[in-house]
């Protein structure tokens, strides 16, 4: 027994070091670019330099347990849910719980409630129970569009044209607010789960197409928000849609550095009791009702819930009292300064290496590895991610300086997405939707968002309709690279097939990385 135990103990810290070290390589690169900005051309002051070092601290140290926690207890709920509500082959009960699921999962996340704060003349609960509701119908229309292999291309075009042409009709101000809440509402703690349920309901398909339809889901629980938030702005009318964005923490020492984190603590321990709850509480009623996992599983589940409550506690702290003031500080310096155009490079820089640091992203890159057995790479999704969100960082930047219309990038950008859909293979598409709504985390929704007004508010533009749209830039650039992506993949596959190699297609990690960025 003992034997075990040391067995157990020694594979638990194998994996959390395995965690620590993917948790530095995602953050340390973002750490010292801002560290030469800072001791550079974009000075800062010392008390926001130290709460954002120790923001980072924290930031690493709840990625750690976040995505321990996620493995051990998100995934499995969400397979088992998954495998057994379709096992039962009643229709209205796969809809009621997949409903349900969207419902309280929606709820459960974190980036919503700061999406609340920002929009203007829309009741917070209204907003948030709207959302929820939104991306319940459709996390029901994507669990019956896979159990009828209903083709996502199609279900997509006719979603983002309803869409696009109701912005016709919606507050001008209000269209950037719109698509960023479909990014923030696929946060760390939906993502994980809606995923788990799309493997979940695939796994009893034994048909050629099961796997490609283990994914699509988070893409089309993104289109719920948007719709949500553009029908409540044809309801309400603000008078005024301007936004006051908070003051920047003054910090003279390590006593008042530790009181603005003290003060922190308690909010996100509760906001994050708050999230968890509906989740766990579906768990205990799905078990007494089904009866589906045994003592050793619900263990389990139970310390992977601590893991997470933990780790998103420090990590919502880390970057929400850390990494936001500094992102704004940054973003007013270097747009203040005489050459304000390099924070389009410096945007593009830093876009590149945030989005790895992003909790939701590391769980899809290697639960999409794991379900393709190798054939798509963890490395080859984390540079293509890197790649669309240095691009819509740079477009972000353009559009803080010139105030140029949102619309000019979204439209062509899913034009362009949507028309990829039909040349590569399906995976492929679903893989790269789900992607958008993963890459736009609290990463972005803070520290890039933070970024974006700071530099929005020292070069005098609109913060509610220049700078918000960050979010659903990031959103909307990894649809196309991941697909190029697809591409890649599909054109090397042939060119193999036609000098008549009989081995199994290469898989994506045996691509040169210079082959995917020139294509």
């Amino acid at each position: 027994m003992k034997l075990n135990k040391a067995t157990i103990k020694e594979k638990i810290l194998e994996k959390l070091q395995e965690k620590l070290k993917e948790t530095l390589d995602a953050v340390i690169p973002i750490l010292v670019i801002v560290l030469i900005l800072c001791f550079s051309i974009a000075p800062i002051e010392s008390g926001i330099l130290l709460a954002f070092l120790l923001g980072a601290v924290l930031l690493i140290i709840g990625m750690v347990l976040f995505t321990f926690g996620v493995d051990l207890a998100m995934i499995p709920i969400g397979e088992n849910v998954g495998t057994c509500m379709t096992q039962t082959k009643k229709l209205w009960l796969i809809a009621l719980l997949s409903f349900i699921l969207g419902f309280i999962v929606t709820i459960s996340e974190p980036d919503l409630q700061v999406l609340a704060e920002q929009v203007p003349s829309i009741p917070n609960m209204v907003l948030v129970l709207s959302v929820a509701i939104g991306v319940g119908i459709f996390l029901v229309a994507a669990a019956l569009r896979m159990l009828f292999g209903i083709t996502l291309a199609h279900m997509l075009i006719v979603l983002y044209g309803i869409i696009f042409i109701l912005t016709y009709f919606v507050p001008g101000d209000f269209i950037a607010i719109a698509f960023d809440s479909g990014g923030v509402t696929t946060g760390p703690m939906t993502v994980p789960f809606i995923m788990a349920l799309g493997l979940g309901i695939s796994a009893i398909r034994s048909d050629e197409r099961a796997e490609d339809d283990s994914f699509g889901l988070v893409a089309l629980s993104s289109v719920g928000p948007i719709l949500s938030v553009l029908i409540l702005s044809l309801i309400y009318h603000p008078e005024t849609t301007e936004y006051a964005a908070e003051p920047l923490p003054e910090i003279h020492n390590s006593v008042e550095l530790w009181s603005l984190f003290a003060e922190g603590f308690p909010e996100y321990m509760k906001e994050m009791a708050v999230s968890l709850l509906p989740i766990i509480v579906f768990f205990i009623i799905f078990q007494i009702i089904f009866k589906k996992m045994k003592k050793k599983m619900i263990v389990k589940i139970i310390v992977g819930m601590v893991y997470t409550y933990i780790g998103l506690v420090l990590f919502l702290t880390g970057v929400n009292v850390g990494f936001m003031p500094a992102g704004n500080y940054l973003g007013q310096i270097i747009a203040g300064n005489s050459y304000s155009w390099i924070i389009v490079p410096i945007g593009m820089l830093i876009g590149y290496f945030i989005v790895l640091a992003e909790p939701a992203v590391m769980v899809l890159t290697h639960q999409v590895e794991e379900i393709t057995s190798g054939t798509i790479t963890a490395k080859a999704m984390r540079l293509s991610l890197s790649i669309g969100v240095a691009v819509s960082l740079g477009l972000a930047m353009i559009r803080v300086l010139t105030g140029v219309s949102i619309f000019w990038f979204l439209i062509p950008g899913y034009g362009i997405a949507l028309i990829l859909s039909f040349f590569v293979p399906k995976i492929f598409t679903a893989i790269a939707f789900d992607s958008g709504g993963v890459a736009s985390g609290p990463m972005t929704a803070t520290f890039l968002l933070a970024f974006a007004m700071g530099a929005c508010e020292s070069v005098g533009g609109n913060i509610v309709t220049d700078a918000f749209g960050v979010v659903a830039m990031v959103a909307m650039t990894p649809l196309i690279t991941i697909q190029i992506l697809g591409l890649v993949y599909q054109l090397s596959s042939k060119s193999e097939e036609t000098v008549g190699d009989r081995k199994e297609p290469a898989a994506l990690s045996e691509l040169p990385d210079h082959e995917i960025i020139e294509l």
